[in-house]
């Protein structure tokens, strides 16, 4: 299969690149248990086959397959890349060779701790740009779930709530990721082109910031006026 993400009937692949993390672990479960073939990547290759046997073990009904990030990312159809910003370069050139021709989604939030409350973009605009800098013109980047709470994604017995923009500079791109999303229970619009993904970037620091402040489990965003689309 290409770049194509798929039809109902037809599945991409998943590859989550950084899949041992919270993040990136919370999305593959949630698609795997959707049904989907996921496969966790890591630096250490080893690190994601033990994380992938140990969620097939605790979680009855999910499968997940684990290996090498540039592996992982080279097997599949379409790749999510949910690492933190100070490792997303490294990563993005590990996995650049893989992912031409495809759909690429990054999470990345551009957070320097300790000041994670406190919006610092790159010197690109978002990591977004960034990561479509690195990979180059022949990947369609699309940036998407900066703002759903990844302790809410591991537990699957939580019921999912919040928007999620998706950016990017193809539309049927972009589409894709909606379906993603939706698949695992969000509510997901088209929100642009990629430049864009810094709202939804800037918006993380503001949601942690209003985490501590008023103790919120996981605070998320909601488009208000959506009954009225159409």
């Amino acid at each position: 299969m290409n770049s194509s993400a798929g039809g109902a009937s037809d599945k991409p692949r998943l590859a989550v690149v950084g899949g041992t993390g919270n993040l990136g672990l919370g999305l593959a479960l949630r698609w795997a248990q959707a049904g989907y073939a996921v496969s966790l990547g890591s630096r250490d290759a080893q690190r994601a086959v033990a994380a992938a046997a140990a969620e097939c073990a605790a979680q009855p009904g999910v499968s997940l397959a684990g290996g090498g990030n540039a592996a992982v990312a080279a097997a599949a159809d379409l790749v999510i890349v949910a690492v933190p910003f100070a490792a997303q370069s490294a990563t993005l050139e590990d996995i650049r060779t893989a992912v031409q021709g495809k759909i690429v989604v990054d999470t990345t939030v551009p957070l320097v701790p300790p000041k994670v409350m406190r919006v610092q973009l790159p010197p690109e605009g978002s990591a977004a740009r960034r990561a479509q800098n690195l990979l180059g013109p022949q990947v369609r980047v699309v940036s998407a779930f900066q703002n759903i709470a990844a302790a809410h994604l591991r537990d699957l017995s939580h019921a999912l709530e919040g928007d999620v923009l998706v950016t990017g500079d193809d539309a049927e791109a972009r589409e894709a990721v909606v379906r993603l999303a939706q698949a695992i229970g969000l509510t997901a619009w088209q929100a642009g082109a990629l430049d864009n993904a810094v709202v939804a970037e800037a918006l993380t620091s503001v949601l942690i910031f209003m985490n501590k402040r008023y103790g919120f489990d996981g605070a998320g965003i909601r488009i208000c006026g959506a009954h009225q689309a159409g």
